[in-house]
């Protein structure tokens, strides 16, 4: 059988297979009002295209667990009912393709109240529905950006709160694992690296205090998901500096010990908390970065980073440099991607009843 369509169980949850869908932003959900975050039309359209072109476990984009923690104001969030009540919907379709529905726990830090990328992704204000972002120290993303406010220790504990209430709510919103997003330069991101924290306190200076905020979120997660459910981490494996910033070594490091605080399952991208860096893209660039957390620790893995092709992502898996692969850009390009690369691999896919005449 071709590995990327034999099932894997986590805990108590069985993915059909190993073709998977990352957290990827559409930037469309109303940005005040009763319906601020609230999935509408448009996301369950995209992710049910996808649950229906056999993909195996679908991460729903960063969902923001408080309206300070949206990237832009047209993020989605899950910090009241009316999103629980609106994701239901998505959750139960998905379900009903055999898709294992996911979603990833946000907060955009000092990168968060920004425009939508089409629109040039510049910081926005008041005026344009943002406000001001906050972070592990006063220092900006970058030129033109505002200097976020320094969080004290007790709205980092309020943070934390938030973490778990969100993960309360997924689990009402019918999903069935929980990915906390510690990557791209967000909040978690942010206090990992020496490069974005500054701090002098219990969450800055030392490895063991920078990563203190990710050990704490993933406890408290923990603490309110479900045992027989997964939970996912999502990593930023270097932040691609030469020197004073989050490095692969301290990625292995966080990957050992957020297995021992019950995560099931490391997401391993790279970048995000620095502007301006080289990054050597190509096909699977990131992926040996997954592949050495896989070879040194207990974790299990899944690799992203530019997999396009059927043989390429059969290829990963095989060589045991990871346990799944999340296809993002090339998902988007091709709902059906799944459904094309088990005919390319002898693999199979749920496809649904109406589609019968396709097979």
């Amino acid at each position: 059988m071709s590995a990327l369509f034999e099932p894997w169980t986590l805990r108590e949850v069985t993915i059909p297979n190993r073709v998977w869908m990352p957290p990827m932003c559409q930037y469309s959900a109303e940005p005040e009002g009763p319906l601020t975050g609230v999935p509408h039309d448009w996301h369950f359209a995209h992710y049910a295209a996808r649950a229906a072109g056999g993909t195996g476990l679908i991460i729903v984009e960063a969902t923001a667990v408080s309206p300070q923690g949206r990237i832009s104001p047209y993020d989605l969030g899950i910090w009241n009912d009316a999103q629980v009540e609106a994701f239901r919907r998505i959750t139960r379709f998905l379900k009903g393709q055999g898709t294992v529905p996911a979603v990833q726990l946000g907060h955009g830090g000092r990168k968060a109240s920004t425009d939508r990328p089409w629109r040039g992704g510049a910081p926005v204000g008041p005026d344009a529905h943002g406000w001001q972002p906050v972070a592990p120290s006063a220092v900006p993303f970058d030129d033109g950006h505002p200097v976020p406010a320094e969080l004290t220790v007790e709205q980092i504990k309020d943070v934390v709160r938030q973490f778990a209430d969100a993960a309360r709510r997924a689990l009402t919103a019918g999903f069935e694992v929980v990915e906390i997003h510690g990557a791209h330069g967000y909040l978690i991101h942010e206090f990992l690296s020496p490069h974005s924290n500054h701090r002098t306190d219990a969450y800055g200076g030392s490895y063991e205090n920078r990563a203190r905020l990710a050990l704490e979120v993933v406890d408290a997660v923990r603490a309110v998901w479900p045992e027989d459910k997964p939970l996912f981490f999502r990593v930023s494996a270097t932040d691609w500096l030469d020197e004073g910033g989050w490095t692969a070594d301290e990625t292995v490091r966080l990957a050992t010990e957020l297995h021992a605080h019950g995560v099931d399952l490391l997401d391993v991208s790279t970048g995000g908390n620095a502007p301006g860096v080289r990054i050597p893209t190509g096909p699977g660039y990131q992926v040996p970065f997954a592949a050495r957390v896989k070879a040194e620790t207990p974790m299990p893995v899944a690799a992203v980073g530019l997999i396009t092709e059927a043989e390429q992502a059969e290829k990963i898996l095989a060589n045991g440099e990871a346990d799944a692969v999340l296809l993002g850009r090339e998902l988007l390009r091709d709902p059906s991607w799944a459904r094309h690369a088990a005919r390319e691999l002898g693999g199979s896919v749920h496809v649904p009843d109406q589609y019968h005449r396709s097979v």
